[in-house]
């Protein structure tokens, strides 16, 4: 979905650019143009920077439950 239609940024654009790095609106406007127009995607693009950096921390925080690795029996 559209989240800036004044420089075309999807939702999955924004959230390629968290994984990336950007960690702030500011990061977003540097990196993709976000706000930079009329500035009417600035909520939705922050709730999408919001969720996006929260799964970012769960995934880096995951410990796989086993680490054992599947043997072939000869």
């Amino acid at each position: 979905m559209y989240v800036c239609i004044c420089k075309g940024v999807t939702e999955s654009a924004l959230r390629e650019a968290v994984y990336q790095g950007a960690g702030r609106m500011r990061d977003l406007k540097a990196s993709l143009g976000v706000t930079e127009q009329c500035g009417l995607c600035a909520c939705h693009a922050k709730e999408v920077l919001d969720q996006t950096l929260v799964q970012k921390s769960q995934l880096q925080n995951f410990t796989p439950q086993s680490t054992r690795v599947c043997e072939t029996v000869v």
